[in-house]
């Protein structure tokens, strides 16, 4: 059994337990994967299942170079590749393919993703810095200030919060709950927000910490 699925993100809605309390939650469409290789010990130094997410179109297919072509083999490429962990190796083929079942309510997973890109932005934004006084005449409004020293060591230290590139990170949030897993649309509803815009792409995985 695989540690977990790639999935897009639909967004996020809201539902109600049985005892009417309002769940925020975020919709995935997770799987369904094919594995495409079993990576071993003895090949390749490690464990793990490379698996492939959104076949791609016959339009896409002939762009492709023959060597990407080549690598899935009997399967059908796809857009994403993407390695996994899995329980048993030995129980996993070449060509089986996974979805939602691998999941179920109530199970605690992280979802790892690429954050929304804010382009260039200040620090009050990017770090939430309270700027200077909004005084009349004032000039430090949503200034840094003072971001490095005199003549000694006359620079400024790396890692210095700054203005600059926001967002557009990979972002791991761990630790939420299922709260319901429908087979038939193929989707899976996580309690609590995860990052990314709507339909990007994210990893869904069984929780380090459950």
């Amino acid at each position: 059994m695989l540690n977990g699925l790639l999935g897009k993100k639909v967004g996020m809605t809201q539902v109600f337990d049985a005892n009417g309390a309002r769940i925020p939650v975020t919709v995935i469409q997770a799987g369904p994967v094919t594995v495409i290789q079993k990576k071993t010990k003895d090949i390749d130094g490690y464990e793990a299942v490379q698996i492939g997410f959104e076949e791609l179109k016959e339009s896409k297919k002939r762009k492709q170079p023959k060597a990407y072509l080549a690598h899935f083999k009997e399967n059908s490429p796809t857009r994403h590749l993407v390695e996994f962990q899995a329980d048993d190796l030995s129980a996993i083929e070449v060509g089986q393919r996974f979805d939602v079942s691998i999941f179920e309510k109530g199970q605690r997973v992280d979802v790892a993703g690429t954050s929304k890109g804010r382009g260039f932005a200040g620090v009050m934004k990017r770090y939430n810095f309270g700027g200077g006084r909004a005084s009349h005449g004032h000039m430090m409004d949503r200034r840094p200030g003072s971001i490095g020293q005199h003549t000694w060591p006359a620079r400024v230290f790396k890692n210095k919060r700054m203005a600059g590139h926001y967002g557009n990170e990979r972002v791991t949030v761990q630790n939420l709950e299922i709260v319901e897993v429908n087979q038939d649309l193929g989707v899976i509803l996580v309690k609590g927000a995860i990052p990314g815009p709507k339909g990007r792409l994210v990893e869904v995985k069984r929780s380090i910490k459950a």
